[in-house]
């Protein structure tokens, strides 16, 4: 019930369903088919989250046998004591399935001992929902797929990479294809990236790559130089994302899977004789996603963006330099 708890919460804040999905560790039909039994019932998601966990689960489940089952009852007394014994040194998962099995014969097998286990610590995690302030972060990767142009003269398919950013706060996206992923290259999609917005960011976050952090650590990560002349130049911060923290770059991520479908997709029977008519058509289909309104929105990322966002970039910037 802790985990339809922070189902709630998270479609509260405006989460969709395959995020709320993503995050619980659960599928998007079972997002959707507790939110279908909260409409029908026309309850209030507010008096839900005030519920203690046995009430809320009649209201939930009110004559689900599956929920009366004489099993999980005994698996869930008996939680307390597992997480406890877990962590005592030598024990495992199948010692304490054996004693669990000895004194009910009835119980769970093994595998599906170990499911339930798994399913009851998950539901005990507590996940935050991540907020931006308009203009602070600006994030940036280049994606692990590229796209190719064809030389007119030799007709050798050129592949390039292709650099992806994304402001979290409106969400709104840039994109361009450059020969390479080194500095030069990485700089100036930078400086692109800032003239299409317009303004700078307070924050730089890149994901570890080799043309912006030297050596990746958690507190201290080791910029390139050159990157951090480039943020002091325009008067931003750098702070890469932390090693092994995906969180940390999970709209950009996010950004570059929809860049997969609404860009390389739709280019895909498209043929291109030079790096710059290839960005044209990138261009083109990065606006077209940036005015497409977002799922569960009132409102598209550009106009976020314009409405919210980048006045006060242009003002970070302007105090920067006076």
């Amino acid at each position: 019930m802790s985990q339809i708890k922070q189902l709630i919460r998270l479609y509260q804040a405006g989460q969709p369903i395959k995020s709320i999905a993503r995050t619980l560790g659960i599928s998007k039909n079972t997002v959707k088919s507790y939110l279908s039994k909260i409409a029908i019932a026309d309850f209030k998601p507010s008096e839900l989250l005030q519920l203690e966990d046995p009430v809320l689960k009649g209201k939930l489940h009110a004559g689900n046998p599956a929920f009366k089952d004489e099993r999980f009852e005994n698996f869930q007394s008996n939680l307390p004591y597992l997480y406890t014994e877990l962590k005592r040194v030598g024990v495992t998962k199948k010692l304490l399935w054996e004693e669990y099995i000895q004194v009910f014969t009835k119980g769970y097998c093994y595998s599906q001992f170990c499911a339930q286990l798994y399913q009851q610590q998950l539901a005990k995690k507590v996940t935050s929902v991540l907020t931006f302030q308009p203009g602070e972060k600006l994030c940036i990767d280049f994606a692990g797929k590229q796209l190719q142009y064809i030389e007119i003269v030799t007709s050798e398919i050129i592949n390039c990479q292709v650099f992806v950013a994304c402001l979290p706060f409106s969400d709104n996206a840039f994109a361009m294809a450059v020969p390479s992923q080194k500095i030069p290259d990485f700089l100036y999609d930078l400086t692109c990236c800032l003239n299409a917005i317009g303004g700078v960011p307070q924050v730089l976050v890149p994901d570890n790559l080799k043309a912006a952090v030297i050596k990746a650590d958690r507190y201290e990560p080791d910029i390139k130089r050159s990157l951090e002349d480039f943020a002091n130049h325009y008067g931003m911060t750098v702070v890469p994302a932390r090693p092994q923290k995906p969180r940390d770059k999970s709209l950009v991520e996010n950004q570059v899977k929809m860049i997969y479908t609404r860009v390389y997709a739709k280019l895909r029977n498209q043929q291109f004789f030079d790096i710059a008519s290839l960005n044209v058509a990138i261009a083109a289909k990065i606006k077209e996603q940036n005015q497409t309104r977002m799922q569960l929105k009132e409102y598209c990322r550009e106009e976020r963006f314009l409405t919210a966002e980048k006045f006060m970039m242009a003002f970070y910037h302007r105090s920067t330099l006076s």
